[in-house]
C-alpha cells in the first residue's frame, strides 16, 4: 500500500543509516584513542579489570624504581666493605713489618696512621640517598620487595627484603674496627685511630689477632649484604616481568586490533554511502504517487 502520510521505505532506511552512523562513530572513537573500552559505559566488567591492572602496575612500577634505589645502595655498602677488608690487609702488612730487624717503627706508625685515616673515609663516604649502612646510624633496612593486592576483600600487603646492618664506626666508639679484640689478644685495637704504640713490643700480636678477627666480621658482613644484593635483583627482575605481563593484560582488554578496526571503518563508510542512497530512493514514493494523479 502506498501513503502519503507514512512512508515505511524510508523508516526502514532511516533506521539503517542510523544504525550504520552510530557504528561508524564508535569505529572512529576506537582509531583516534587506540581503545576499543576507554570508559565503563563500553565494557563495565572488562574496563573495571583492566583498571585495576592498571592500578596493580603503577605499584609494581614503584616498586621497581626502589628495588633500583636499594640495589645501588647495597652495591655502595658492598664495596665500602670490601675497600675496608683490603685496607686491614694493608694494616696488617705494615704490623707485621714492623717485627722485622732494624724495621723504622716510626714511618710504619706515620703509615698506620694513614690507614687509619683512610678506613674512617670509607665508612664516612659510604652514604647513598642518605643512607649508610656502615657508620651505625641504621640497624635494619626493610627493602620494599613485592606487594599484594587484597582487592578490597583482605589486607593489601607489602613485602620486604631486610638486612640488618652493622656499624664499621659509630659514636660510641663500640663499631667493629674501633673494639675489635680477638679470641686471646689482652687488648682491643682502634684501627680508626693507629699509632706507633699498636707496633710496640709486646703489641702486634694482639694487633694481627684482632686484625683477623674484624676481617672476619668484615668478610661475614660483606656475605650479608651480597645475599641480601642477590635477593633484591632477583626480585626486581621477577617484579619487572611480572609488570610486563600486567601491560600485556591490559592491552589484550582495551586495546583496538587497528588493522580489524581499519577494515570495519571502510565497510562502514560504504554501508553509510548506499544508506543514503536507500533512503534518497525512498523518499522518492512521494513523487511516484503525486505522478499517478498527473
Amino acid at each position: 500500500m502506498s501513503s502519503v502520510l507514512t512512508n515505511p521505505s524510508a523508516i526502514t532506511a532511516l533506521q539503517t543509516l542510523r544504525a550504520t552512523q552510530q557504528s561508524l562513530a564508535s569505529t572512529q572513537k576506537e582509531i583516534s584513542t587506540g581503545l576499543k573500552i576507554s570508559g565503563a559505559a563500553d565494557n563495565s566488567s572488562t574496563w573495571s579489570i583492566a583498571e585495576t591492572m592498571k592500578s596493580d602496575k603503577a605499584v609494581l612500577s614503584t616498586i621497581t624504581d626502589s628495588l633500583a634505589v636499594s640495589s645501588s645502595m647495597l652495591n655502595v655498602a658492598s664495596a665500602a666493605v670490601t675497600n675496608a677488608i683490603s685496607v686491614i690487609n694493608n694494616i696488617k702488612s705494615a704490623v707485621a713489618q714492623a717485627e722485622a730487624p732494624g724495621a723504622d717503627l716510626e714511618k710504619i706508625g706515620t703509615a698506620l696512621a694513614g690507614l687509619s685515616t683512610q678506613l674512617t673515609g670509607i665508612v664516612t663516604s659510604a652514604s647513598f640517598n642518605g643512607l649508610n649502612l656502615t657508620d651505625g646510624s641504621q640497624t635494619t633496612i626493610s627493602i620494599t620487595s613485592s606487594y599484594t593486592d587484597g582487592g578490597g576483600a583482605a589486607a593489601s600487603s607489602i613485602g620486604t627484603i631486610t638486612l640488618t646492618a652493622q656499624a664499621l664506626t659509630n659514636s660510641g666508639g663500640t663499631g667493629i674496627l674501633e673494639s675489635s679484640q680477638a679470641t686471646g689478644a689482652s687488648a682491643a685495637t682502634d684501627f680508626t685511630n693507629l699509632t706507633s704504640a699498636d707496633i710496640a713490643s709486646g703489641t702486634v700480636a694482639d694487633t694481627l689477632s684482632n686484625a683477623d678477627k674484624v676481617i672476619a666480621t668484615l668478610t661475614s658482613y660483606a656475605a650479608q649484604i651480597g645475599a641480601t644484593q642477590t635477593s633484591v635483583n632477583a626480585q626486581a627482575n621477577f617484579i619487572k616481568t611480572l609488570n610486563d605481563a600486567l601491560t600485556t593484560g591490559v592491552s589484550s582488554l582495551v586495546d583496538a586490533d587497528m588493522n580489524e578496526a581499519s577494515t570495519r571503518l571502510q565497510a562502514l563508510q560504504t554501508q553509510q554511502q548506499l544508506g543514503v542512497q536507500s533512503l534518497s530512493i525512498a523518499n522518492q514514493n512521494s513523487q511516484i504517487i503525486l505522478r499517478l494523479f498527473q
